[in-house]
């Protein structure tokens, strides 16, 4: 009776070791997960996408139905996806009930640095308690958090060789644009206006996470508005505009591109005579702000090339294709990435 009541506890303690493990995330919590992860949701855009450059048959949300643009080149895995919500704004809060039923073996959280994720992600470990599902947090807020997250999500994962792999592109595309602008003299710096909304007037300032990638290819930001709000987007009137006058315009929405197009009062831009006003590629998603993700590797060489060819010399038809073969999945052919390049 001794033996097998020994046997038991043996079995039940191997069990528990084989189906349970302790990891500490990146806010520095233990958290305990599945041994094997088989369904996974990020409770905000930039884990989601994640997610989906590590394996995306792991998916099983979305935060928000798909845009056109997100249907292209993405699996259609990911275009049958329940949306659970989460943090995306426009008052999306995340569907419990449909939580309770897809019943994922882990939900990634979103931190990055300012502390502006803080109070709403504790809100996020509070509902999920009960409901038996792990939080586990993961770091991305600038460009340069990406390679730590992609080998902890990995690893998490167990696709560690799969984040060894997408964590070297991306030591490497950051390495390569910094040495290509290494000794640029502020006088060489590109001024540049990101113009976001349908008229292009709305704007992220110096120093703001949307505009990250124009100082570490070669430009300056024109605009100095300090954020009102954790949204961005600030305001800004045409004739203080004017008197930025910008070298480069980048434009994130293809309606505001073709409204400053047609708008005569952008002409006045040296930017729009010179022809220097560029749509964002943003095919399957963004490769520069809204949401951030890793699609920023791609993007940070983009814009490199756009304003110092003589400096960062790439072939972004190549590059295009590469990337999207490693990080998406996907097979381009030249012509594919000259649509996605010049949208």
């Amino acid at each position: 009776m001794l033996r097998f009541t020994v046997l038991i506890v043996l079995l039940i303690s191997l069990g528990t070791t084989a189906y349970a493990r302790t990891i500490t995330d990146m806010a520095g919590r233990k958290v305990t997960i599945p041994d094997r992860i088989e369904k996974v949701v990020g409770l905000s855009p930039p884990v989601t996408y994640l997610v989906y450059a590590i394996d995306p048959l792991l998916l099983a949300g979305l935060n928000f139905p798909l845009w056109e643009n997100e249907k292209i080149y993405t699996s259609e895995h990911f275009k049958k996806l329940p949306v659970i919500g989460g943090m995306v704004g426009d008052g999306r809060n995340l569907n419990l009930e449909l939580l309770l039923q897809i019943k994922p073996d882990i939900a990634f959280l979103w931190e990055r640095s300012g502390g502006d994720t803080t109070a709403i992600n504790k809100e996020y470990e509070r509902l999920l308690k009960p409901l038996g599902i792990p939080t586990v947090y993961v770091h991305i807020g600038a460009l340069s958090d990406y390679p730590a997250a992609i080998l902890f999500m990995g690893d998490v994962l167990g696709r560690s060789e799969r984040g060894t792999k997408l964590n070297r592109y991306a030591v490497t595309a950051q390495q390569k644009v910094a040495r290509a602008q290494s000794g640029l003299p502020p006088g060489k710096k590109i001024p540049v206006y990101y113009a976001e909304g349908i008229d292009g007037l709305s704007t992220d300032g110096d120093g703001s996470m949307h505009t990250e990638l124009i100082p570490l290819s070669g430009g300056v930001n024109v605009s100095r508005l300090q954020a009102t709000s954790a949204k961005g987007m600030e305001r800004i009137s045409m004739e203080q505009l004017i008197l930025y006058d910008p070298e480069v315009i980048l434009v994130k929405e293809k309606k505001g591109y073709e409204q400053i197009m047609k708008d005569v009062r952008w002409k006045q831009l040296r930017a729009v005579r010179n022809k220097k006003v560029f749509l964002i590629p943003h095919v399957p998603f963004n490769w520069f702000d809204r949401p951030p993700s890793y699609m920023r590797f791609l993007g940070v060489q983009w814009l490199a090339n756009l304003l110092h060819p003589e400096l960062y010399k790439i072939d972004m038809v190549k590059e295009t294709r590469a990337f999207y073969s490693l990080f998406m999945f996907k097979e381009l052919s030249d012509q594919e990435a000259r649509d996605v390049l010049w949208p």
